[in-house]
């Protein structure tokens, strides 16, 4: 065992007909890991055209997640409201990104979103190897909330819901060492007077 046979990476080999060391792999081979099935899941087209549906149901905790891959890969450059007014363009950088609240933008699919993250766009990089492409998923939710939110009317808010909500009441404010202490709410009064 202290000696034994063996080939020098990339070397001559008499062995094989075609004289090298190295073995090709065998056709068909996938690493672990690396089986995309799904191939609208791992770039966001169905053939060459961007898909405008999500590839699972958006939930509260994937919007969660979204905010805060954003926060961490985007808001830099894009912002934390997506107007494109971050602080590294705030720095001199060569060309604002745009705003994810322009028409152009708010019409686009959510593939569109998703290929930009993971192949990039003009000066912007591609993120593909930063970030996991559930998380590019998530924050491509995310976006699409943010756009919700800044572009919203009054047809979009709940029955019932005050406009602007009523600001927390608190029984003890805070010393900015401690977290304010919100006082109960008095949902039994509210709803009497209401039903009046």
């Amino acid at each position: 065992m202290h000696v034994q046979p063996r080939e020098n990476p990339l070397s001559r080999s008499d062995f094989y007909a075609d004289q090298r060391s190295e073995r090709p792999l065998v056709e068909g081979t996938v690493a672990r890991g690396q089986l995309h099935e799904d191939t609208y899941f791992y770039t966001g087209k169905n053939g060459n055209t961007p898909g405008d549906v999500m590839p699972f149901p958006v939930t509260k905790e994937m919007l969660a997640r979204g905010e805060e891959r954003f926060n961490i890969f985007c808001a830099p450059c894009h912002s934390r409201l997506g107007d494109g007014n971050g602080f590294v363009p705030s720095r001199g950088f060569a060309r604002k990104p745009p705003s994810f609240h322009i028409a152009r933008l708010e019409k686009a699919p959510v593939g569109y979103f998703f290929d930009v993250i993971t192949n990039g766009f003009g000066i912007m990089p591609d993120y593909a190897s930063q970030i996991p492409t559930r998380d590019r998923w998530d924050i491509v939710a995310y976006i699409r909330a943010l756009q919700l939110s800044q572009n919203a009317t009054m047809a979009d808010v709940p029955p019932g819901q005050k406009i602007p909500s009523e600001p927390p009441k608190f029984r003890e404010p805070g010393s900015g060492a401690t977290a304010p202490i919100l006082a109960p709410e008095q949902k039994s009064e509210d709803m009497k007077e209401q039903s009046q």
